[in-house]
C-alpha cells in the first residue's frame, strides 16, 4: 500500500507541474453504454478532471483472485470506476480549431476500478466479493457532436480484501456514452 500512495502522490506531483491555459474544463454528466453506468467527471483544477463511473459491467478473471477452469471466463457484476485524469493537449487542440468540448483531451490518469458481488459468471469463481485495480493509464476522450468516445490503458496492481492480489501489465477501458449535460 505505500507504494501505492508513493506512486500516487509522484503522479499528482508531475501532472501539477507545466500548466497550460485554454478553455476551461467543464462538469459533464454522461451515460455510459458499453459498461452500462452514469459517469460525472468534475474539474478539480485548470488541467484536471476527477472521475465517477458507477454501473454494471463484464470483468475478467485476475491470477490470485478467482478460480478458474478452462473457456471463458468473465462475471457481470456492479462496479465503481473512479479516475483522476491531467488532459495535456487542450491548448494544442484549440490551436488546431478541435474541439474541446466535454472535455475532449489526451490523458494521463490514475484509475481505482471496484468491482463487487457478481450477478453471473463463467466458469470462474472470486475468492472474495469485492476485489480492486488500481494503476496509471493513457487515454483519449473524444466528444462527436454529444456521442462521447474513452480509450485508456496501462498497468495495473490489484487486490482484494482477503489479502490477495498480483499486477497485470494491461488494464483496457472502451466505453461509448452520451454526454448529457455540460456546465
Amino acid at each position: 500500500m505505500k507504494k501505492v500512495l508513493l506512486l500516487l502522490s509522484i503522479f499528482i506531483g508531475l501532472a501539477a507541474a507545466g500548466q497550460e491555459t485554454t478553455k476551461e474544463l467543464s462538469h459533464v454528466f454522461r451515460i455510459n453504454a458499453l459498461n452500462p453506468g452514469v459517469e460525472l467527471e468534475m474539474p478539480i483544477s485548470s488541467q484536471s478532471t476527477l472521475s465517477i463511473n458507477p454501473g454494471i459491467g463484464i470483468h475478467g478473471s485476475n491470477k490470485n483472485l478467482t478460480y478458474t477452469s478452462t473457456g471463458v471466463t468473465y462475471f457481470i457484476s456492479p462496479f465503481l470506476d473512479v479516475a483522476y485524469k491531467k488532459i495535456y493537449n487542450r491548448a494544442k487542440r484549440d490551436a488546431k480549431g478541435k474541439t474541446l468540448d466535454y472535455n475532449s483531451g489526451n490523458f494521463w490518469s490514475l484509475r481505482l476500478l471496484t468491482s463487487f458481488k457478481e450477478f453471473e459468471s463463467k466458469n470462474i469463481y472470486r475468492k472474495d466479493d469485492i476485489s480492486f485495480e488500481f494503476g496509471p493509464t493513457w487515454g483519449i476522450q473524444r466528444t462527436y457532436s454529444r456521442v462521447h468516445l474513452l480509450f485508456d490503458i496501462g498497468p495495473s496492481y490489484y487486490f482484494d480484501t482477503k489479502g490477495n492480489s498480483g499486477f497485470f501489465p494491461l488494464m483496457v477501458q472502451l466505453n461509448i456514452g452520451f454526454n448529457i449535460k455540460n456546465w
